[in-house]
């Protein structure tokens, strides 16, 4: 395959995954309304991709043995962590809210690398964290008040610190000696992640029959394991395996840029399936947040290149390094 095709092919898989994850979203937000708990609607989507990423579990059997610090930390944030924390939020939040929050994640990891990691920060790079959290206010409009839900701003806040983990065990996921393979990381942070969640979330208290029913979508009734469905295999195992290949056939800052358009999508869908309209301000804003992380993402200093670990969720909803844009949660 020619070098333009295999960037072409890049661009294709990652424009799938930054689509797929901006769906989860607005597949999970009716089976909440619909009586599910959002911890369980999280256990469900991480349980079922975990099975099904079974097998690639157990054709990396070997990093438990090499890497099993780095397989809780991934399960725990970069899974449990950032899935739990945004759909907690989309039962009280708007869903492009909820992840254009999460979009602050790119600046957060802006603060480890000048201040735990003791790295320079571009002048660039501290004007789009200045253009991401004025675009933040406009979105969450501060002027009147806060007139979303504070809780669910915080959670969605919480959803973007996980990120930031996610990105720092991302960045620490491939050494010149031991490489770790990135599906490898993935299916092991799905079954770790899994794990940790049914302590949480308690499935055996799951209303299990609105599975059985329909939930409603902006008027339109859809059934519920249709929706389940989709947030399990397109939203999780697809998106996270095409944002794994897309990052390898494209650069990471190309990838990057590519999985800014998940909150775009996000909030498309969200507008067009759920009815959730943003007024002018907020969409203004909306788009300076992605100015801003996209600014922040590529401006931050190199450092040895390492190789990306995964495809994101909630967060975040493809494991990428510092560089990369927060798109792998939860969405």
């Amino acid at each position: 395959m020619h070098a333009s095709q295999g960037r072409s092919a890049g661009l294709g898989l990652a424009l799938a995954s930054a689509f797929a994850f901006g769906g989860s979203g607005v597949a999970a937000k009716p089976l909440i309304e619909a009586g599910l708990d959002p911890l369980h609607v999280v256990w469900l989507r991480v349980a079922g991709a975990a099975l099904v990423m079974l097998p690639v579990a157990w054709r990396h059997r070997d990093l438990l043995r090499r890497k099993p610090a780095l397989l809780a930390g991934f399960g725990l944030l970069a899974v449990a962590g950032v899935q739990a924390c945004y759909f907690a939020a989309i039962s009280r939040i708007p869903v492009g809210v909820a992840l254009l929050i999460e979009y602050l994640a790119p600046a957060l990891v802006l603060g480890w690398v000048r201040f735990v990691q003791r790295r320079p920060v571009t002048r660039a790079a501290a004007l789009g964290v200045i253009l991401a959290v004025g675009g933040l206010a406009c979105v969450v409009q501060v002027w009147s008040g806060l007139s979303f839900d504070l809780l669910g701003l915080l959670l969605a806040l919480a959803a973007a610190c996980c990120q930031v983990g996610y990105f720092v065990l991302s960045d620490q996921g491939s050494d010149e000696a031991e490489p770790a393979d990135p599906l490898g990381i993935i299916a092991y942070g799905l079954l770790i992640g899994a794990l940790v969640l049914t302590v949480v979330a308690r499935p055996w208290g799951m209303d299990w029959a609105v599975l059985g029913g329909a939930a409603d979508m902006n008027g339109s009734e859809v059934p519920a394991w249709l929706l389940l469905g989709w947030i399990v295999l397109i939203a999780t195992v697809v998106a996270y395996v095409t944002g794994v290949v897309s990052v390898r056939r494209l650069s990471p800052q190309v990838a990057g840029v590519v999985a800014c358009l998940e909150a775009v999508i996000a909030t498309v869908l969200a507008w067009v399936l759920l009815g959730e309209h943003l007024d002018a301000p907020q969409i203004i804003g909306g788009a300076v947040v992605l100015v801003g992380a996209f600014i922040a993402q590529s401006s931050t200093p190199k450092a040895a290149s390492p190789e990306p670990v995964a495809g994101s969720g909630p967060a975040a909803r493809a494991a990428e390094q510092p560089e990369l844009s927060a798109g792998r949660t939860a969405s």
